[in-house]
C-alpha cells in the first residue's frame, strides 16, 4: 500500500508518512543532492526480497503438479509481485516527479484490491465448485481481478490528476474522497476476512484438519502486526530515527511473512498425489 502526492491523495494514511502527521515527524530518509531524499530504503530492499521470494514460491507451486488451485495460487503470487514493484516507488519514496508518483500509486492501489480479491477467490477454489486450473476458472479469477484493478485504479488516478473533478473535495460537496477511502481501506479488509472464514470452514468442516489452522492464523496475525506497525507505531519509529524510517518498513516485512505463511497453508491442504479421478472432490 503506497504513498503519493499527498495534497491530492490526502485521505490515504500512507500519505501522512511524508507530510509528517506522525506527531510532526517528517519522513526524510537519506539525503541526496539538490535537496532530494530517498525514504524508507529498508522498505525498498524488502520489496526486492519479496519479489525474489514470490518468484521462488511460483516455481515451487509449479512443481506441485497435482495440487488443487495451483494456477490460481500462482496468479495471486503474480499480483503480489506487481504490488511489490509498485511499492518500491510509493512507500519506498524515490525522488520522483509528482505525476509519476501519482501514476504508481494509482496502479498500486488498484493492485491492492485486485490481489486481495484473488486471494479470496483462492479460498473458494478450494471447495472445488469449479474445476481448478481450467481456462474458465483462470479467466474468471483474472478477469474479475482486472475489473477491480481498472475500476479502482481509475478512481485513484482521477483523484490524483483531477481529470473530472468528481472525486475532489469542495466546500459545497465534502467527503468526495469517500469512494477511494472505502476501496482502499475497507474493501481489502472485507476480502481478507472472507478468505480467513472460508478457509477456516474448509479446513475444519470439510477436510476435518486442525494443523493447517496454525499456518492460516499465523498469516492473519503477521498481517495484523504489520498494520499495527504502520498505523500505530509509526510515530514513535519516525521520531526515534529522526525521520529515517517509519512503520511502513515493518508493514512490508510482516506482509511478506504473511504471504509466505499463506503459501505454506495452501501447500499443507493440497495433495501432491491427487487421485486421477475426474469426479474427485474433497472428502
Amino acid at each position: 500500500m503506497g504513498s503519493t502526492d499527498f495534497g491530492k491523495f490526502e485521505i490515504l494514511s500512507e500519505n501522512h508518512n511524508q507530510t509528517g502527521p506522525w506527531e510532526g515527524c517528517e519522513l526524510t530518509g537519506i539525503s541526496l543532492s539538490n535537496g532530494r531524499h530517498l525514504g524508507n530504503l529498508g522498505s525498498i530492499l524488502l520489496c526486492g526480497i519479496a519479489i525474489a521470494v514470490s518468484a521462488y514460491l511460483l516455481l515451487r507451486s509449479e512443481a506441485k503438479k497435482a495440487a488443487v488451485g495451483r494456477r490460481e495460487m500462482q496468479l495471486f503470487l503474480v499480483g503480489y509481485i506487481i504490488l511489490s514493484i509498485c511499492e518500491i516507488f510509493t512507500v519506498g519514496e524515490f525522488p520522483l516527479k509528482d505525476d509519476v508518483r501519482i501514476a504508481f500509486t494509482g496502479i498500486h492501489i488498484g493492485m491492492v484490491i485486485a490481489t486481495t480479491w484473488m486471494l479470496m477467490l483462492n479460498a473458494i477454489v478450494g471447495y472445488q465448485l469449479l474445476d481448478d486450473g481450467t481456462p474458465l476458472s483462470l479467466a474468471m479469477l483474472a478477469g474479475s481481478a482486472l475489473v477491480f484493478f481498472i475500476g479502482t485504479g481509475y478512481i485513484a488516478l482521477d483523484t490524483g490528476f483531477n481529470w473530472t473533478g468528481e472525486f475532489q473535495e469542495s466546500y459545497e460537496t465534502p467527503n468526495r474522497h469517500i469512494a477511494l477511502y472505502v476501496l482502499y481501506q475497507l474493501v481489502p479488509l472485507i476480502f481478507l476476512v472472507a478468505f480467513y472464514i472460508l478457509e477456516t470452514v474448509l479446513v475444519l468442516k470439510v477436510l476435518g484438519e486442525t494443523r493447517p489452522m496454525l499456518y492460516l492464523t499465523g498469516a492473519a496475525l503477521l498481517f495484523a502486526t504489520g498494520q499495527v506497525f504502520n498505523y500505530v507505531v509509526s510515530p514513535y519509529i519516525c521520531k526515534g530515527t529522526d525521520g529515517k524510517i517509519d512503520g511502513a518498513l515493518f508493514e512490508t516485512l510482516f506482509t511478506l511473512l504473511s504471504v509466505v505463511m499463506i503459501w505454506i497453508f495452501w501447500s499443507s491442504i493440497t495433495e501432491d498425489d491427487w487421485p486421477m479421478n475426474p469426479n474427485n472432490t474433497y472428502p
